[in-house]
């Protein structure tokens, strides 16, 4: 059986191959990159490099050759995702590859994220493929948090737009290794997964998490989503990227993030990482 990863030198994408060794052989494996010389450590695990690229459409059906399971992990280039997961899937059907897993959005038939109209575009399209699937719908990652915990550490202060919602957001190693078991196992066939923490927090709880492992005083101060957003902006962040940031802390308010679903934890068989795991990994490393 041969099992590809789309994005395989990504954050996700290496990671999800790293369970996938667990379950495995490397021989099984194929990592589709954009980048082959960028994949020279997945090479060196014995996994098989080839070219693949949303935007070289020649370069899609020959690398899906042979394929039994597709993993297709999201685009990161938002408003040009639904092309780009287009191209694969015709390119999939195209190569005969009989099933698809995709990372989409919790909740993302009725999610009010922006984002979310991008996934339940891609979801259309791999049910009207004839594709056997399974949609892999991820919560947000707790990474998203902590890119700037060191900084939020040395300033004290935790900024967002959530006021107290509950957020069930799990480490990228949990999806990743969700993906990696329903990729290896079966059973999984045109199943939808609601994919998200086996514990809630709120930004005021990672505040005192951050403070805990920091040894630091930390304090989350909520703001207007206008004045998140113009802060957010004033530290150079890309405005395509600060919209998505501020969309997701206004709807977190409406329990968008939230999520009592313990599917992710039992595809893993075990809890999900804990916030205080996700904020040492984030200061340490």
């Amino acid at each position: 059986m041969k099992i590809a990863i789309t994005g395989a030198t990504g954050q996700l994408g290496q990671l999800v191959i790293h369970y996938l060794l667990k379950e495995q052989a490397a021989a099984n494996i194929v990592a589709l990159v954009r980048s082959p010389e960028k994949a020279e450590n997945l090479k060196a695990q014995g996994v098989e490099i080839r070219h693949f690229d949303y935007d070289a459409p020649e370069t899609l059906v020959p690398a899906l050759q042979g394929i039994d399971k597709l993993l297709l992990i999201s685009a990161n280039e938002i408003g040009r995702r639904t092309p780009q997961h287009k191209a694969v899937i015709e390119a999939a059907v195209n190569a005969k590859v009989p099933y698809i897993a995709y990372t989409s959005l919790l909740r993302a038939d009725t999610s009010p994220l922006g984002l979310s109209q991008e996934h339940r575009e891609t979801e259309s399209l791999i049910k009207n493929s004839g594709l056997s699937y399974t949609f892999l719908r991820n919560n947000w990652y707790i990474e998203n948090y902590l890119a700037s915990v060191a900084h939020v550490a040395e300033t004290g202060t935790l900024l967002g737009a959530a006021k107290d919602g509950q957020i069930n957001a799990a480490t990228r190693a949990n999806y990743a290794e969700a993906a990696a078991k329903v990729l290896s196992g079966s059973g999984h066939d045109n199943k939808t997964y609601e994919l998200a923490s086996s514990e809630s927090f709120s930004l005021a709880d990672l505040a005192q998490t951050i403070a805990q492992v920091s040894g630091k005083a930390v304090q989350y101060q909520n703001l207007s989503a206008t004045d998140y957003t113009q802060g957010l902006l004033h530290a150079g962040l890309p405005e395509a990227l600060v919209y998505v940031i501020v969309d997701a802390d206004v709807h977190t308010t409406n329990g968008a993030m939230y999520s009592d679903d313990k599917t992710l934890e039992q595809l893993i068989g075990h809890p999900t990482s804990t916030v205080i795991d996700a904020v040492k990994a984030a200061i340490h490393n």
